[in-house]
């Protein structure tokens, strides 16, 4: 099994490398040879499901090439692991970046470099990619526009670095006992979390799990929150208030190790009601929503020290009933 996971996590290099070198034929050829011909692929809204490895290229990277012609990627973390259930994935996030000549998902074109966070997983069988589950930090894109309709975040916004430990791309063989550990801190401190239902804060027991001087990297449209206290102030608190119902399962998703990072992916990951204050600075309506998220933990001896979260924000209005690349359009009417 370790084999197989090298070489899975060295199929992900190599088209990391296709993708940073962006000619489009050659793309075209590493995804579908890659992906399996009856492959599930998920990415985020407006995309949803696609064809396999050509659905990707045509009708994602493809467009994306074609609003920033000198596209490139560039990953910050690549690891592999095994779930409980005998599941292989590769989990990898960085930037998509490039200059931005020519709209795209009529986000208008700024002239300038940009950059795009992604998160993205990818399940293997026999050599072959099965199933793929991916957010591109779409409103991150927005931002760098001025064409971000909504409200503002609460945490920082800014350009989210890779692990300050600059060992995201190892290439090292796995290593059973490291990657246990990782993620039995993980597993633990997400299960302390659903302990706000029946104990408050104060069961989930924050301290017990993050390093004093953690970075939590949300998704634009929340932001960066640094320490537990900037995590709880800028993320948790006002998610608890407006959905306090919030329900997430780690043991639902997908969850491997490798070295000291824990990746996680479902979809959806978390179900919820938006009640309470409300979210995002939308009035609470009693909304039944599912929340898609996808997140790297790195982890420092037994404390989380970095945690990576992307969550598909657009499909969180859309199912909130608001359009939100449609009020952009209006937004920035004059523009055009």
């Amino acid at each position: 099994m370790t084999d197989n996971l090298q070489t899975n996590k060295q199929k992900i290099h190599q088209l990391s490398q296709a993708l940073y070198n962006f000619e489009p034929a050659t793309v075209k050829k590493h995804l579908v040879g890659l992906f399996a011909d009856d492959a599930k692929v998920q990415l985020c809204f407006p995309f949803e499901n696609l064809h396999a490895g050509i659905g990707l290229f045509e009708q994602a990277l493809l467009p994306l090439s074609q609003s920033i012609p000198d596209l490139e990627r560039r990953d910050t973390i690549i690891i592999s692991g095994p779930t409980d259930k005998g599941e292989q994935w590769v989990g990898c996030c960085g930037y998509y970046c490039g200059t931005f000549t020519h709209p795209w998902l009529d986000i208008p074109a700024t002239g300038h470099m940009v950059s795009m966070r992604f998160h993205e997983f990818y399940k293997f069988e026999h050599g072959k990619v099965v199933e793929f589950q991916g957010i591109w930090d779409i409103p991150e894109l927005m931002m760098q526009a001025n064409a971000w309709p909504m409200v503002p975040s609460l945490g920082r916004e800014w350009h989210v670095p890779g692990p300050a430990s600059q060992d995201g791309l190892s290439l090292e063989p796995w290593d059973k006992r490291l990657a246990q550990h990782a993620q039995q801190v993980v597993t633990d401190m997400c299960v302390a979390l659903g302990n706000y239902a029946t104990g408050g804060v104060e069961a989930m027991q924050l301290d017990k799990y993050w390093h004093p001087r953690c970075s939590w990297y949300g998704p634009s449209g929340i932001g960066t929150a640094r320490t537990v206290a900037g995590f709880r102030n800028w993320h948790q608190i006002p998610f608890l208030n407006g959905l306090p119902d919030r329900v997430g399962d780690p043991h639902a998703g997908h969850v491997f190790a490798d070295g000291n990072y824990t990746g996680f992916t479902a979809w959806p990951g978390m179900h919820m009601t938006v009640s309470g204050s409300g979210w995002l600075g939308i009035a609470p309506g009693n909304q039944k929503i599912t929340m898609r998220s996808l997140d790297f933990w790195r982890v420092e001896g037994d404390l989380i020290r970095e945690n990576w979260v992307l969550i598909d924000m657009l499909s969180v209005y859309d199912q909130l009933g608001v359009d939100v690349l449609a009020r952009m359009r209006e937004f920035n009417k004059a523009r055009y």
